[in-house]
């Protein structure tokens, strides 16, 4: 599965996920997209590419409107909620979100390169 290119819409994530781990993936790539305290219209439009292929529902969507507006609290987003046989799906979702606009902050590399070694 991989994130970085939104062009392929017709690959379903859903399945591999429930409810509640979309929703923790999705909070996880908001948080992300924060990182550098501006969300941009090609991160945006990534976040709502990832909706679509999580087939969230009417009032997950809404939840995410408010991620995208407000960032998620810091006690949301715990690395360690993430269950091991995911984790290498949430890194490479939060890759492609960073990697939306073009460019990486710096704030951003950092932020991916603490979680990557959390998981390692």
């Amino acid at each position: 599965m991989h994130f970085r290119s939104a062009t392929n819409q017709n690959e379903s994530v859903s399945g591999s996920l429930d409810r509640a781990l979309r929703l923790q993936l999705i909070q996880f790539v908001c948080s992300f997209a924060w990182a550098d305290l501006e969300v941009r219209d090609e991160e945006r439009a990534f976040v709502a590419n990832l909706v679509d292929r999580l087939a969230l529902d009417p009032d997950e969507r809404r939840q995410v409107q408010g991620w995208l507006e407000r960032p998620p609290p810091p006690e949301a987003v715990d690395p360690m909620a993430i269950p091991a046989s995911h984790r290498k799906l949430f890194l490479e979702a939060i890759e492609g979100v960073i990697a939306a606009d073009g460019e990486i902050a710096t704030e951003e590399s950092e932020a991916l390169a603490l979680l990557q070694d959390l998981f390692s």
